[in-house]
């Protein structure tokens, strides 16, 4: 019974995409919508993805220096290991989750309000194919914008990792600076661009599924909301290990 539901969204969902990635009929109107959704869906974003990968950033560096960090290890290691989870994990895997419960609930609340008052059907009744005006600038919009916030997370969390060393003292700035440059790897960062990219479009596509199929009033969009979120995240977990393996 779960496969059978499965594939049934799973057929659905397909379907939804070929829809959505025909080509857009007014070229002009594409690029307003899509403009709209970079501001919508990215610039909006901006200030939470700063805020916690700030703190996320002196966070870690205080629990390295203090509970992992031994008279036997160079005193860079802290800048080191928050360098790494930072390129690594946060700015990408753990950052594109918290933005699938903000931007993904978002997505499938207002394409599931605009079906349930019946604007979609009215878009299909004027000739216009809803799924490539609706759908298809919000996919674009975010996978543009989500390399942007994954710099911008990445350059925040060292900024908090300095913070930590100039207002709390709890390692040096040169120590912090020595291992923040330790081995650097560049495909690091951007293999967490790229991971972005591929979490960017099942946010995107997948609340938009969600918002868009909706059936019945506002109980079954907050339910398809939440169905949105949780979907994305598993999504996004098991892509994380799928694309880490093929990109390591």
């Amino acid at each position: 019974m779960l496969i059978h539901k499965f594939l049934v969204h799973f057929g659905r969902y397909l379907m939804l995409m070929e829809r959505t990635f025909s080509r857009p009929e007014r070229m002009r109107m594409f690029f307003k919508q899509y403009v709209k959704e970079l501001y919508a869906l990215g610039i909006d974003s901006i200030g939470i993805v700063l805020l916690i990968s700030f703190f996320i950033g002196a966070v870690i560096c205080i629990q390295i220096k203090l509970n992992i960090q031994s008279p036997w290890m160079p005193h860079w290691v802290s800048g080191y290991v928050t360098r790494e989870i930072m390129l690594l994990e946060f700015s990408s895997s753990i950052m594109c989750l918290i933005l699938s419960g903000k931007v993904g609930s978002n997505i499938a609340s207002e394409l599931g309000t605009m079906r349930t008052s019946q604007q979609i059907d009215a878009l299909e009744i004027m000739g216009v194919n809803p799924a490539s005006y609706l759908i298809l600038p919000k996919i674009t919009g975010l996978m543009t914008m989500i390399p942007i916030l994954v710099t911008f997370s990445t350059f925040s969390g060292i900024i908090g990792a300095y913070a930590t060393a100039y207002i709390g003292h709890i390692i040096t700035p040169s120590d912090l600076t020595a291992g923040l440059q330790h081995s650097f790897t560049q495909w690091f960062f951007w293999m967490g661009v790229i991971k972005s990219v591929f979490f960017a479009f099942i946010i995107s596509s997948v609340s938009s599924y969600y918002g868009y199929t909706v059936e019945g009033g506002s109980i079954e969009v907050g339910k398809a909301s939440t169905d949105a979120v949780v979907s994305c995240s598993m999504l996004i977990l098991f892509s994380d290990l799928f694309l880490t393996q093929l990109l390591s």
